[in-house]
């Protein structure tokens, strides 16, 4: 059962509405640049989406996806805010979320609304004030095991007047931006128990195209496209190769079934090559390679994909057989760049697996990778094909320290790339793991590791914000962070020189972009697992992230 709550009263509706009208008029959005004429009193005139509006880049005034735009460079053309006035920053508003174990939601702004998630629940907010204009809510589902138990949810995507949610049990949610309502449903995993989801959805075209998580679990991964009108199945990519098919032989028996390879972050797309760039995670079970011999594909993959058909054009994998539980799901980043001397087209990633790759996106080609961590001990080095040189180390009955550990070198939480100074930012996690093996059977309802992970006794813990130089293939400079590294906030970068992100203490810091130095923060007193945007109202710049159970919102005076 489904509720819709409108939680502001008329006299704010009426006022809400006024000053979207106006903000869709004087913004450089879609409700301007179209030739439209001048909105009605009504939110619905500024409320609309459309494909072209996606293929701007870099964002500006309206941050329309997860990552700003489809190259998920997390840079914004907003230059308001500099390293001069920084230091002025004050809160203009926060908004509680309830019933959530830590907010992992990126914020989507469209004319002056934000639209921001808790587990099964959308809220739009004015963006000036916080204040909320309405509310779709869903109860989480019980009986649900491992990530998609904690009910996380990282935001929505947008096509025209349409609000796409994924749920904790994978469903896709299409809703009305206007009021909230609920206007499909669709299950997209179904078949085995241990599916969930905790994305947002891209929308690539007519399209939106969602993944899944339960990697750990034993499920059979999935990148799925469904038509944004109807909610129609258009297209189903499996990660896991089946009986006969091309990769099949990792796989023996029903074994395919529950392989792992979920695609539970969404990826990036490039309208000129007509493709997108999808993560898949680690291969099941997770630490015992003796069922899955071989290469394992697709797990710890990026994967190039058709969004028109669904077909495969090329994969890279950069953990074969993996053994430590090395997604490969963080941000595959689109950058355009002169690379060792020629023009490019660049896929580049901080892998989990603690090295940084840059791959040339048009046939995925390997191009180079270096380590970003000092504590790494699972591969010597990247061969000239771009695959790993092993030292042979694996988990055991007793128990072996591996780094980096499960967690990774590097997460899921979001990087950023800035053109100007070409440094390409990421916290990084300095941290090895005491990795146990033992064999288990697969069963729905239980997580399918076999068997886990233990933090390394006395063993060294802590995050740093790095920053990869692409022109000179070195770190300009690091920024060690002070905090028990548990912290899984991301990144972002503007047009006015500055890096804003989620530290290891609470809070929410910008530095300068080009030399590393803090000149800002912002103590929320909650730990952070999601990455900042930043918007803009009136032509006012504002900057926004989740922290905890809150969503905060930052402008000058």
């Amino acid at each position: 059962m489904t509720r819709v709550s409108t939680i502001a009263s008329v006299t704010l509706l009426r006022a809400l509405r006024k000053s979207v009208a106006l903000a869709a008029v004087l913004l450089s959005g879609s409700a301007l640049s179209h030739g439209q004429e001048k909105p009605s009193d009504v939110i619905s005139t500024a409320i609309d989406v459309r494909p072209e509006d996606l293929l701007v880049q870099p964002p500006g005034a309206n941050w329309v996806s997860y990552n700003g735009d489809y190259t998920g460079r997390r840079f914004s053309n907003l230059a308001e805010i500099t390293p001069a006035n920084v230091g002025n920053l004050r809160t203009q508003w926060i908004f509680h979320l309830r019933d959530s174990t830590g907010l992992e939601v990126t914020p989507v702004a469209v004319d002056g609304i934000l639209f921001v998630t808790s587990a099964n629940d959308a809220f739009a907010l004015d963006a000036r004030t916080g204040r909320a204009i309405w509310h779709y809510s869903r109860p989480v589902t019980a009986g649900l095991i491992d990530d998609a138990a904690q009910h996380h949810n990282r935001g929505v995507a947008i096509w025209h007047s349409r609000v796409f949610l994924e749920t904790d049990n994978a469903h896709l949610l299409c809703l009305d931006a206007r009021s909230g309502h609920l206007l499909w449903d669709v299950a997209y995993a179904e078949g085995n128990k241990n599916y969930g989801a905790t994305s947002a959805p891209l929308v690539v075209k007519d399209k939106v195209i969602v993944g899944t998580s339960g990697g750990d679990d034993g499920v059979r991964g999935f990148v799925a496209a469904f038509d944004a009108e109807t909610g129609k199945q258009a297209w189903r990519l499996w990660t896991i190769p089946g009986p006969g098919e091309f990769g099949s032989e990792s796989w023996p028996g029903d074994l395919y079934l529950r392989g792992g390879g979920t695609t539970w972050m969404p990826g990036t797309y490039d309208p000129d090559l007509n493709t997108i760039y999808w993560g898949t995670s680690n291969a099941a079970p997770d630490f015992d390679g003796a069922p899955r011999p071989g290469d394992d594909l697709y797990t710890a993959c990026v994967l190039a994909i058709d969004p028109d058909s669904g077909k495969m054009k090329w994969f890279f994998q950069f953990t074969p057989h993996d053994l430590y539980d090395y997604d490969a799901t963080e941000t595959p980043v689109l950058i355009d760049a002169v690379y060792q001397g020629q023009p490019r087209k660049l896929l580049v990633q901080a892998n989990r697996n603690g090295f940084f790759y840059v791959l040339d996106r048009t046939n995925g080609k390997f191009l180079s990778a270096v380590p970003f961590v000092a504590h790494l001990n699972w591969a010597k080095g990247i061969d000239a094909e771009g695959r790993p040189i092993r030292t042979g180390l694996e988990p055991s009955d007793k128990g072996t320290e591996i780094c980096p550990s499960m967690i990774g070198a590097t997460n899921w939480f979001s990087p950023s790339y800035n053109p100007a100074t070409h440094l390409f930012y990421f916290l990084a996690l300095e941290e090895c793991g005491i990795f146990y093996r033992k064999p288990e059977t697969f069963a729905e309802g239980h997580a399918y590791y076999a068997t886990g992970v233990k933090r390394a006794p006395g063993g060294r813990r802590e995050k740093i914000l790095l920053a990869y130089n692409l022109d000179t293939g070195a770190f300009d400079w690091r920024y060690p962070q002070a905090g028990d590294g548990g912290s899984a906030g991301g990144t972002m970068t503007t047009a006015g020189g500055l890096v804003f992100f989620g530290d290891d203490a609470e809070s929410f810091e910008a530095v300068e972009a080009k030399t590393g130095k803090p000149l800002w923060h912002f103590t929320t007193g909650q730990r952070f697992q999601a990455s900042p945007m930043s918007y803009a109202v009136l032509g006012k710049q504002y900057v926004a992230i989740a922290s905890g159970n809150d969503v905060f919102s930052f402008g000058l005076p």
